[in-house]
Order: structure tokens, then C-alpha cells, then sequence
């Protein structure tokens, strides 16, 4: 042991500065707790420097171009558009800086954090050690997070490739950019390149975004293609080659290899768990996530909280925070909230905008015994009509009288959903939507339409004539 070699004690350890880690370390200290944090990278976790962030700067800038593009409808003419790379790189870099205050390890400390940057692993059900510190915890939370998955391709170890953790940060804009993956993260990245100039292939074993409306997907479908993006769904990798001039993709049904300059690999994510020794921890897993119970609390050592990607519930940065509410409400307030006790929303920043929370059509038919579905198009909206902007549409999934899921797709569908999120996260009824004033014009007012819908047989149907006709007899 060297002379530097730290003991502590906290009533928090917390290994992992993402979202999970720092909001519950946060609160943690907040309420007054010595709380002691680990982190080997940096602070911000994924969704800051590699994730959410980058991201939506990337797909702002590409925004842009497309608005430029399509100005003319709106009597604006545009006759040059030139993207210059460094100059988007820079945009995102400053997204990115400007947020990274909230995250850094100096505000952490300001809050009486003591941050810790060192990778971590147990030496025993209660102690964390690093290479200069060893810290015995009343709690401990791994938040660990979670990577980029490479999947074992034959040839893919050998040929380069850009996962999310490079592709905000390479030289050149890519003249082909060939994306493995049709999830989130994939059509994103595809529809981003190929509006800032970049020829586009997307390859996909299955369909794009499969845990979205299928109904719904098909319009993003149908918008990538036409701005240019080629899909390849339903179709195996066999095998890559290249180096860092060309990639070549072979797929399973194609005489020819897809060529490219650039290969992205969004094929999905896998839990961070190794360096951790759990085993010493005595903190099981089943090398996918850390086995907990609804409460987030570790099966097999109640010291022991997993938040965020490491608890296999999902992989956004918002139920990560979630999960951290879990935590210091179970915690420290002793009260009995569960992890999964509300509904979970998601949203692909694709243009147009697709969320989802709750059951999609087809998992409510295979559940229940009887469903009804209730849309608005934003077609009838008035704010989307003046704006130009009318794909897509509110659809609600509704279940004896209430709502058990829904997708929003159209411009705005992430801000949209929230309202549906609200009812459903507070139990309210199908017709709680439909009673409130919604300031004109605006596309949140497509939700109040869509719950209007399901009541209008009930509410000018025959039955409700007659009663109308009955009651107004009456002076």
C-alpha cells in the first residue's frame, strides 16, 4: 500500500457519474450525507459527452440545412448552403461545455462531494477501493452505465468503425456513412449525415425502431428514404472488410458488398460491469445487468443499489434519473415507491419526432380482451398547418376507459407526450384529457382532440340525440 492510500468511511458510495450517480449523490449530500464518489472517465457520464447531448447539437445543425432546403415553400429563397464540418463539431463541442458545469466534478465537491477519480471495484460486501483509496459505505450504487455493443461479425475486430463515442469527434464528413443498427441511435445518425451531406446506408437484421408503433414507424421509413437514406432492414451482416480509406459490408440476399468510408456500429448497448468485482461484492449478475428487485436494491447484497443501465430496466438517461428518485426516496425517506410504477416514455429525435409510452397497439391487443384507439392527425392542427409541418399524428391506446399507452409522431412529439404522461403517470382517466383549456393554436392541443375522439359516438351518437331532445323540452 503506497503512503498516499486513502481511508474513508461515507453513508453513500457511489460508483459512476452519470446521470444516475450524480443525481442521486446530489441529493444525497444535499440532505446532509458524506457521500464519496467514484469515476474513472468523465464526469457527465454518456449522455453528456457521447450520448443525448452530442447528439441533438449533431441533429440541430442538420436541422438547419434541412429547413434551408425547404424554404422555398414558404417563399423564402436560399441559392447556397455550404456545411462545414469543424464548424458543426464546434457547435456540438459548445453544447456540450455549456452543460458540463452542471456535471463537474468542482460543483460536486461545492455541494460537500468527495469525487474520486479512479476506477473502483469491491474488496468486500461494504468496501470500495481504488488505486489510492479505500472507502467503507453504510450504501453503495453502481451506475456504472453502460457502452456501445460490438457484435462478433466476422472481420469487424480488424476493420475500423465509429460507435457513439467517436462519431461526434471524426476529421472529415464521411462521404458514405454505412450505420449497423436501425434503433434510436442509428436513424438518428442517419438522417443527421445525410442532411449535412453524407451518403447514407442503414443495415438492420430486423425492422428500424421495432419498439416503437409499426404504424408510426413507417413514416419515419418513408421520410429517410426520401431524404436519400438507403435501407437495408430484415438483413444479416455475413461478414466486413476494409481499412480507414473504405468498408465493405456483405449482407446476407446481396450479390454485392455495401461500400462506404465510414462504419458506424449502433447495434445496442451491454451494461458496464467489468473492473467491478462483484463476486468480492457479492453482488450477482447475470452479465447483463446487476440482479435487483423493484426497489433497485441488489438481490443478494441489501447494501448494494444498481441505477441506471446496470439495473437491465432500460437505457435512457431519464429513467436513470428516475432511478436515482427511487433511491433516496426508499432510502432515506423509507417510503415504498417502486421502480417500475410509472410508465416509461421514449423518443427518437428524428424529424418528424416519434414517442411512445406505455403499450404500443399491437402489445395492448395481445393483453387485453378489448382496446380502442383514439388519433388526431396533425393534418386537422391548426398550429402544424401554418408552420407547414403536418406529418403524423396523436394516437392513444385506450382500455376501459383509460389510457394504457400512446404514440405521438410529428414535430414536437418529445414535449407533446408529456401531457399523455401526466394522466397515465397519475392514473387519470381518458376523459381527464379531454378536460382542460388548450391555448390555440398549438400541437399539444392534438392530445385534447385525440381523447375528444373516443367520445364522439358516446357524446353525438343516436341515444345522446334522443336525450338531448328529451332534456331540451325542458324551459
Amino acid at each position: 500500500m503506497n503512503s498516499t492510500h486513502r481511508k474513508l468511511s461515507a453513508d453513500l458510495v457511489v460508483i459512476g457519474a452519470g446521470s444516475a450517480g450524480l443525481s442521486a449523490a446530489a441529493g444525497a449530500a444535499m440532505l446532509g450525507l458524506n457521500v464519496v464518489l467514484y469515476e474513472r472517465h468523465k464526469m457527465g457520464g454518456d449522455c453528456l459527452n457521447y450520448g443525448c447531448v452530442p447528439s441533438k447539437a449533431l441533429l440541430s445543425a442538420a436541422k438547419a440545412v434541412s429547413d434551408i432546403r425547404h424554404a422555398s415553400k414558404y417563399g423564402v429563397t436560399v441559392t447556397d448552403i455550404k456545411v462545414e464540418w469543424n464548424e458543426v463539431k464546434s457547435h456540438v463541442e459548445r453544447a456540450i461545455q455549456t452543460i458540463e458545469p452542471v456535471d463537474s466534478q468542482e460543483r460536486f465537491e461545492g455541494l460537500g462531494v468527495t469525487v474520486i477519480r479512479e476506477s473502483a471495484s469491491f474488496s468486500d460486501p461494504e468496501t470500495i477501493v481504488s488505486a489510492n483509496t479505500e472507502t467503507r459505505a453504510r450504501r453503495i450504487i453502481v451506475a456504472t452505465g453502460s457502452r456501445a455493443s460490438i457484435p462478433p461479425i466476422d472481420g469487424i475486430e480488424t476493420v475500423p468503425h465509429l460507435t457513439n463515442e467517436t462519431i461526434f469527434s471524426i476529421d472529415a464528413l464521411p462521404e458514405h456513412l454505412v450505420i449497423l443498427g436501425g434503433g434510436p441511435i442509428g436513424t438518428e445518425m442517419a438522417q443527421a449525415f445525410v442532411r449535412l451531406g453524407s451518403k447514407v446506408t442503414v443495415v438492420d437484421m430486423a425492422n428500424i425502431l421495432p419498439r416503437a408503433d409499426q404504424e408510426h414507424v413507417a413514416i419515419v421509413r418513408d421520410t429517410l428514404k426520401k431524404e436519400g437514406v438507403k435501407i437495408y432492414e430484415n438483413h444479416l451482416v455475413q461478414k466486413v472488410s476494409g481499412d480507414h480509406q473504405s468498408v465493405s459490408v456483405w449482407l446476407n440476399g446481396q450479390k454485392n458488398p455495401v461500400k462506404g468510408s465510414h462504419l458506424l456500429v449502433a447495434t445496442g448497448r451491454k451494461a458496464v460491469l467489468d473492473g467491478l468485482n462483484l463476486e468480492a461484492g457479492r453482488v450477482d449478475s447475470d452479465n447483463v445487468a446487476i440482479k435487483v428487485s423493484d426497489s433497485l436494491r441488489s438481490k443478494s447484497n441489501p447494501r448494494v443499489w444498481a441505477l441506471g443501465d446496470v439495473a437491465g430496466q432500460g437505457q435512457f438517461t431519464h429513467l436513470a434519473g428516475w432511478h436515482a428518485s427511487v433511491f433516496v426516496r426508499r432510502a432515506f425517506f423509507k417510503q415504498s415507491v417502486r421502480a417500475s410504477s410509472l410508465p416509461l416514455p421514449a423518443v427518437t429525435y428524428v424529424q418528424p419526432e416519434i414517442a411512445q409510452i406505455g403499450m404500443t397497439e399491437s402489445a395492448a391487443c395481445a393483453k387485453f380482451k378489448k382496446i380502442s384507439t383514439s388519433k388526431f392527425p396533425f393534418g386537422e392542427n391548426d398550429r402544424a398547418i401554418a408552420e407547414g409541418k403536418t406529418a403524423g399524428e396523436v394516437k392513444l391506446i385506450i382500455n376501459k376507459g383509460s389510457v394504457v399507452g400512446a404514440s405521438v409522431i410529428g414535430e414536437g412529439a418529445g414535449d407533446i407526450v408529456q401531457l399523455i404522461a401526466i394522466a397515465m403517470s397519475n392514473k387519470l382517466k381518458v376523459q381527464a384529457l379531454t378536460n382542460f383549456i388548450s391555448p390555440y393554436p398549438t400541437r399539444a392541443e392534438a392530445v385534447k382532440r385525440a381523447a375528444s375522439a373516443h367520445f364522439t359516438e358516446l357524446v353525438f351518437g343516436p341515444r345522446m340525440k334522443k336525450l338531448v331532445a328529451i332534456l331540451n323540452r325542458i324551459p
